[in-house]
Parts: C-alpha cells; structure tokens; sequence
C-alpha cells in the first residue's frame, strides 16, 4: 500500500476532519501527519492522540506551534508514544511544555524504540528538562539514541546546562545534527562546544546562528577543523558578531573536507523547521528523510 501525508497549516479543526484523520490512521495509511498550528478541542486531540498510539505505518508527527497546549495534552501524548512504535520524528517545536511537560513526556521519549529525530525548539525549556534530554544522547556502547536534536529558542537554559549538553553531545554515539539557533550561547558555551564536535565521530550538522558569538568562537572553530579531523560538514554562523571572512574561511575548509571525502549530501526532511541554510553552507542540511531511509532499511 502506497502511504501517504496529511498536512494542514493554521486551521481550525473541525470534528469531521478530525474524524477523516483518524480513519486514516485507524487504516494504517498515514506516514506523514502534520496539523501544525492548528486548533483542535481536547477531545479531538485526545482522538488523534489514540489513532497515532494504535498507527503502525506513522513515521513523521509534526505539533509545532501550540498544538500541545496544555499539561493535559502533553500526557495524552505521552500515553500514545508509549504505545507507538512506529514514529520516526517527531516535531514540537512553538510547545509550551516548561521543564514540567519534558518530564512528562521523558519516558515516552527515551523509551521510543525508533524515534531519531526531536524537535523541542521554542519550547520554553530550562535545565532539568535539558538534563532530560541528553540521557536521550547515550554514550558509546549504549543503546541508540537520536540524530537529529532542535533546541533552538530556550533561553531559560543557564551556562550549566548547555555545558551539560556539550559533554553528553562528545560522548553520543548516534548525533549527526544538532540545532541550537537563537540561544544566547556566547563564546565560553561555543568553546565547550567545539571540543564537544571535536571529540564526536557522528555529528555533521551544528547550527549557531544568532546565539551571541564573536571572532573569538570562530577562530577556536577555524582551528579545530584546521588541525584536527571531524565529522562535521555544516556550521552555521550567520547573524552573529563573525567577521565575513572568517566564515568563508570555515566553510571553505568544510566543503574541501566533504570534497575529499567525496560523500553526498543528504535530503531535507519533509516539515523541518530549518527551511533552508544560508548559501555560504548548503553543502548539506537535515538528515530526517536519510534517516527515515535508514531504519526502514
């Protein structure tokens, strides 16, 4: 059976699509479901939220922009990812979920026996939900974890907690992108980082872009992909306090890497909230649908 997608933007749902939706899911015919920035009742919520538990074919759920907008609907989504074994990535991206809606949604999350891709930007986070998140980054040797990691817009997250990130982020024998756009970072909390991509032999993608950074960070990154090997293909600097010149140098030296290496770039996945990279660093973006390919594999 040929699956397909269901994608609604901003609408105001009504019990009869919402009942359409559920029917597909009841068939086993979705993989991509999508009702970003929608508005649904509860009671609707809690329908789909049943479907999505019962659906074996579902790979992509895309909630971004309020949909879970209460306590209340974050446990129903909990209870359904429990049951779910299906979802690949999942997108929550606009959540006001607070440190107390991550909790609730821990064990769902890094129990999940096939979800690699989590968007938790813009969602209102702090640092025990940030503590949360890197038990889903699991060291060498240990179970698989995610690959796709969004944090981006959390900025009640302190200096401990991004260091915290940093070293579970070295140790991840899975993570190949990590999005951190519109946090204010800084130079000390870049310069953890570049250690921690350093010491990574996964990730590939790392997005700063508007997270407070001088030249101070750029030239640690400049000589770390200078004088040291790394995964990484993608860094991107854009909208911070970076000299031009030291950017291009960056990614000079990270394209002429890919271009040794002679690997492709892979697909953007289908709902990213990273439409696209700036044109200094398009040499590759989300992994999403390459990692969809790679489980279903």
């Amino acid at each position: 059976m040929l699956l397909g997608s269901i994608q609604i933007m901003g609408e105001l749902l009504s019990a009869a699509e919402v009942q359409e939706i559920c029917e597909s899911l009841k068939e086993n015919g979705v993989r991509l479901l999508s009702v970003r920035g929608c508005q649904l009742s509860d009671r609707d919520f809690e329908r789909v939220c049943r479907r999505v538990a019962e659906s074996t074919s579902l790979a992509q759920l895309n909630l971004n922009l309020g949909v879970v907008s209460s306590i209340s609907r974050t446990r129903l989504l909990a209870d359904a990812l429990r049951a779910n074994r299906s979802l690949q990535t999942l997108f929550l991206h606009g959540s006001p979920l607070l440190d107390s809606g991550l909790l609730t949604l821990n064990t769902a999350l890094s129990t999940h026996p096939t979800l690699v891709c989590l968007d938790l930007g813009d969602c209102m986070l702090g640092d025990k939900a940030l503590a949360l998140i890197c038990g889903m980054l699991p060291p060498d040797g240990a179970k698989s974890g995610l690959r796709e990691l969004t944090l981006s817009a959390n900025p009640g997250i302190s200096s401990k907690g991004w260091a915290r990130l940093s070293i579970a982020v070295a140790h991840s024998s899975q993570l190949r992108v990590l999005n951190l756009d519109y946090n204010p970072l800084g130079d000390q909390i870049a310069g953890m980082l570049a250690v921690a991509v350093a010491s990574s032999r996964t990730l590939e993608v790392l997005d700063l872009e508007g997270t407070n950074l001088t030249n101070q960070s750029a030239q640690v990154f400049l000589d770390m992909v200078e004088n040291y090997p790394t995964s990484l293909r993608v860094l991107v600097l854009v909208e911070n306090d970076i000299s031009p010149e030291l950017q291009q140098q960056i990614n000079d030296l990270l394209s002429n890497g890919d271009d040794d290496d002679d690997r492709e770039a892979p697909p953007s996945p289908q709902g990213s909230t990273h439409d696209s990279w700036p044109q200094a660093v398009t040499l590759t973006s989300s992994l999403g649908e390459s990692l969809l390919a790679e489980t279903e594999a």
